[in-house]
């Protein structure tokens, strides 16, 4: 029964039709064909997944990111990176993560970091000479920092299947967001060295730190949501939903008071594009919710345990292991879907070879969202690419080097725990 409804999700990923119809028609097909189960168990386990307090926070964090990008914060943080970095060799590549980098800290999703930072520097890069997929890649690949830097709506799906405090998940998430960071800028160095990238060897401009502290005044309010969320969280002033609410009225506060961007008449809009965003990741979370019990009656969780189990019974070589399947995984299926699917697997693997939950936990979303610049199927990469208007395969030809620095990111997580456990335990206990 397995080997069959997995031979279908590919067969129906390969003709190409859409990730939440192919999750609902193989689990549905197969609840039809077991034995014993009736059509009535699909919505019932749908909602059941859906019905959980911890993702009410989901929607309000998906309308924050929204308000802030149509808030003009992201525009301030371009021109803050810039006065940071903009004077070093290829300063204009260095600024573009530096703002995925601080963007994070109020956006919460990869999707919405790649769109908002590469609207406008990837035109930027383009003006300046930088190659088309050069830019898209690179900037892709800084959008994952989106959602492992807090907030982060994929360690809110995480937490709330795992029952893994949010707080903590959003703690552990800093120090690998900022290695990520570095590891980019490391890249983009060695790029700059090459004779075939001469504009990368040119910089935006001196060092000045009059425009340093201009910029930092104007967007310093942006800076203050991340600190407003996770310390609200942390000293619990507030829940993670209720700090959802938060960052939706603070984000309409910088851009209608603050910046006067945001206009009333913006907001219908703003509703919308949050709504239909909060429908199709809730019926990923529904469906593949609903496939992820069904796997788990045909006890798939314990197959594949016992698989791991014999191949390896090292800790650490769980780890990777566990790693390598959710990085291939992820190049053919959508990676939302892949988590849900795997959290019952890795919750169960976590127990039995004793891995810190917050480590685990990083391991995870980290591997999504790498998994989201894998090609064939690699969402980020689709946006950066229609935003630079090149080819996909030029996209694709450049990003190889960047992943190589995330997946490194990811293996010192894998073993050193304390990059991503030490502080939510400290401040946790």
């Amino acid at each position: 029964m397995l080997i069959a409804l997995f031979v279908l999700l590919l067969a129906l990923i390969t003709i190409g039709v859409p990730i939440l119809l192919v999750m609902g028609i193989v689990g549905l097909s197969g609840i039809l064909i077991e034995p014993g189960l009736v059509p009535a168990l699909f919505p019932q386990k749908m909602f059941a997944m859906l019905d959980n307090f911890s993702l009410l926070a989901l929607p309000y964090f998906i309308l924050a990111g929204e308000l802030v990008s149509a808030g003009g914060i992201s525009k301030r943080l371009v021109e803050f990176a810039e006065a940071v970095v903009g004077h070093w060799r290829a300063g204009l590549a260095h600024a573009s993560v530096v703002s995925s980098m601080v963007f994070a800290g109020v956006s919460g999703s990869s999707v919405a970091d790649t769109s908002a930072i590469g609207s406008i520097l990837v035109p930027a890069m383009k003006e300046r000479g930088y190659k088309p997929g050069f830019a898209a890649a690179l900037v892709a690949c800084a959008g994952t920092i989106g959602a492992i830097i807090p907030p982060s709506m994929t360690m809110i799906v995480y937490g709330s299947m795992a029952n893994v405090s949010i707080g903590g998940l959003f703690l552990g998430g800093i120090v690998p967001g900022i290695l990520i960071g570095v590891g980019l800028m490391i890249v983009i160095y060695f790029y700059s060295l090459s004779e075939s990238f001469p504009e990368l060897r040119r910089t935006t401009g001196k060092f000045v730190l009059r425009k340093v502290i201009h910029a930092t005044i104007s967007v310093w309010p942006a800076l203050l949501a991340p600190v407003l969320v996770v310390g609200g969280i942390l000293t619990g002033a507030f829940t993670a939903t209720e700090a959802g609410v938060v960052a939706c009225f603070y984000g309409f506060f910088i851009g209608f008071f603050v910046y006067r961007i945001l206009k009333l008449r913006d907001l219908p809009k703003i509703f919308i594009r949050a709504a239909v965003t909060t429908a199709m990741v809730s019926g990923i979370i529904g469906v593949a919710g609903a496939f992820g019990w069904l796997l788990a009656y045909l006890n798939f969780n314990d197959i594949v345990l016992n698989a791991i189990t014999h191949i390896t019974g090292s800790k650490t070589g769980v780890m990777l292991l566990l790693m390598g399947i959710m990085l291939l995984l992820t190049m053919f299926v959508d990676s939302m879907a892949i988590l849900i699917i795997m959290i019952p697997v890795a919750v169960v693997i976590g127990r039995n070879f004793e891995i810190d939950e917050f480590q685990l936990g990083l391991m995870m979303v980290m591997a999504t969202q790498i998994g989201s610049t894998t090609p064939p199927v690699a969402v980020l990469l689709f946006v950066a690419t229609s935003i630079a208007g090149c080819s996909y395969s030029e996209t694709v030809r450049y990003c190889w080097a960047f992943i190589i620095a995330e997946i490194t990111v990811l293996l010192l997580v894998v073993f050193w725990a304390d990059l991503a456990a030490w502080i939510p335990h400290y401040y946790l206990g």
